[in-house]
C-alpha cells in the first residue's frame, strides 16, 4: 500500500533562474540577521505568526525566491504540512498501542520540514536523521516504510536512490559527513546538483558535524547543512549547548550561515532555494538554522514535562506552523472552509490507510539477520546461523514433547 504525496506538485526551481544572479548579494543580509541570542531572535521571516507578509528590504532578497509561488501552490504546501501532521500523529498513537517500537515526532517543525523539503530539485540528494518524515514525504518516500523500521519489520524499506532520499540515520551527527563526501563526488563528477544533510541543535555539538563543515568548506562541496533548532537537545536547553547563535558557528569554518523563521514555510522554502542555487554555482556549503520548537517530546520514550515549563510551550503554540498559513490563505481569499474540510476528510482517510498498512505487515524471516551481512559470506556468520538456526529449533522440540 502506497500513500501518495504532492511530490508531482511541488514547487521547483532549475539552477538557471534569473533570481540566481542576484543571489551572491543574499549573502550579506543572511550573515547578518542575527547578532545575539535574545528571546526573540532576529531572523529571515516572510510570514508572521498571524500571517501576514513581511515586505522589508532585510528579506527582499530571500523574497524573490518564492516570487513564482502560486495560490495553489501555497494551498500545496498547506496540504504537505497537514497531512504530515496527520501521518505523525497516526504514528505515535500507533506506537502507545504496541504496533512501534519507538516513535520519533516532527511536531511542530512542519514547516521547517516542508518549506526545505520542496525547495529541492529531483537530482538533489537528502541525508536525514530519524525525524525528517516532512522531507520523506516531499521525496515521494511511502510513509509506511518509515513505520516499518520503527516497527522492526526492515532496516529502512527504501530505495534510497530512487527518490535521492538515504536511509535514516540513527547515529547522532553522522549523516553529514556522508553528506559532505556525497557532496564531493557530486563537485568531482560536475553535476548540476546539490546535498543537503539534516540534524538538530543538539547534534551541531558532535564531532562529526564540525568535521563536516571543515571538509565541506575546504573542497567547496555543495552542500547545505539544515539544522532544525527546535531548542532542545532532549532534556538540554539550548542555551546550554551553545555560547553564540547556532547559525553564527559556519563563520568559524569559512561559510555563511543564515537563521530563518523555522515555523514560516514560505521563508524555509526561500532560504533553502538560495542555499541550493548557492552550492550549484560552485559557491560551497552553507549552514541554515531553522528556529522552531519541538512541540511534543524527543521521542515516545520521553516525557518532556519533567523539564520544559507549560509557559514556553504556550508561546510556541500561538506559532504554529500550519495556523500560521492557514490564516493568511484565509486573509488572501486563497482558500476557503471547503479546502480545509476537504483536506480534513483526505487527512483522515490517510490516516486510517497507514494505521491498516502497518497492522498488516507480515513479520520479517527471523533467519533473514544473517543475509547480506558479507558479500560473500563468512565463517563466524554461518557459525552464529547455525547456532541460531539450533535455538529456535529447541523451542520446536519442547512443544513437541509436550
Amino acid at each position: 500500500m502506497t500513500v501518495e504525496s504532492t511530490a508531482a506538485r511541488k514547487p521547483r526551481r532549475s539552477s538557471g533562474t534569473k533570481r540566481a544572479a542576484g543571489a551572491a548579494s543574499a549573502a550579506k543580509p543572511a550573515a547578518a540577521t542575527a547578532q545575539t541570542q535574545d528571546a526573540e531572535p532576529q531572523l529571515v521571516q516572510l510570514l508572521t505568526p498571524q500571517g501576514d507578509r513581511v515586505d522589508n528590504a532585510e528579506n527582499a532578497e530571500f523574497a524573490s525566491f518564492v516570487a513564482d509561488i502560486t495560490t495553489e501552490d501555497l494551498r500545496g504546501l498547506y496540504r504537505d504540512m497537514v497531512m504530515t501532521r496527520r501521518f505523525d500523529g497516526e504514528a505515535t498513537a500507533l506506537q502507545r498501542q504496541g504496533e512501534l517500537g519507538l516513535w520519533a515526532s516532527l511536531l511542530g517543525q512542519e514547516a521547517a520540514q516542508i518549506g526545505s523539503g520542496r525547495a529541492l530539485n529531483d537530482v538533489d540528494y537528502v541525508f536525514p536523521t530519524y525525524r525528517e518524515h516532512g522531507v520523506a514525504w516531499c521525496r515521494g518516500v511511502d510513509p509506511t516504510n518509515l513505520l516499518g523500521m520503527f516497527r522492526g519489520v526492515n532496516h529502512g524499506g527504501w530505495d534510497p536512490n530512487l527518490n535521492n532520499f538515504h536511509l535514516y540515520t540513527i547515529v547522532i551527527g553522522s549523516q553529514t559527513l556522508h553528506a559532505t563526501g556525497y557532496a564531493m563526488g557530486v563537485a568531482k563528477d560536475g553535476a548540476d546538483a546539490a546535498v543537503i544533510a539534516y540534524f538538530g541543535d543538539g547534534a551541531s555539538s558532535q564531532g562529526d558535524v564540525m568535521e563536516a563543515f571543515n571538509f565541506s568548506a575546504v573542497y567547496n562541496s555543495p552542500v547545505v547543512f539544515f539544522c532544525q533548532n527546535n531548542q532542545w537537545a532532549i532534556s538540554e536547553p539550548t542555551e546550554r549547548q551553545m555560547r553564540v547563535p547556532l547559525y553564527q558557528r559556519a563563520q568559524g569554518f569559512g561559510f555563511p550561515g543564515v537563521r530563518v523563521d523555522g515555523n514560516d514555510v514560505l521563508a524555509c522554502l526561500a532560504v533553502t532555494r538560495w542555499a541550493l542555487d548557492r552550492a550549484r554555482r560552485g559557491e560551497g556549503p552553507t549552514l541554515v538554522e531553522a528556529f522552531t520548537y519541538r512541540m511534543g517530546a524527543h521521542t515516545t520514550s520521553d516525557d518532556p514535562t519533567k523539564y520544559r515549563r507549560d509557559e514556553e510551550t504556550a508561546a510556541w503554540e500561538s506559532k504554529d506552523p500550519i495556523q500560521r498559513l492557514k490564516a493568511h490563505l484565509l486573509a488572501t481569499g486563497g482558500a476557503d472552509e471547503a479546502f480545509f474540510e476537504e483536506l480534513e476528510a483526505e487527512s483522515e482517510a490517510m490516516g486510517k490507510r497507514v494505521r491498516e498498512a502497518v497492522r498488516a505487515m507480515p513479520d520479517p524471516d527471523t533467519m533473514a539477520i544473517f543475509e547480506n551481512v558479507y558479500a560473500d559470506g563468512h565463517a563466524l556468520v554461518d557459525e552464529e546461523r547455525a547456532q541460531f538456526a539450533a535455538y529456535l529449533a529447541s523451542f520446536e522440540s519442547a512443544e513437541e514433547g509436550h
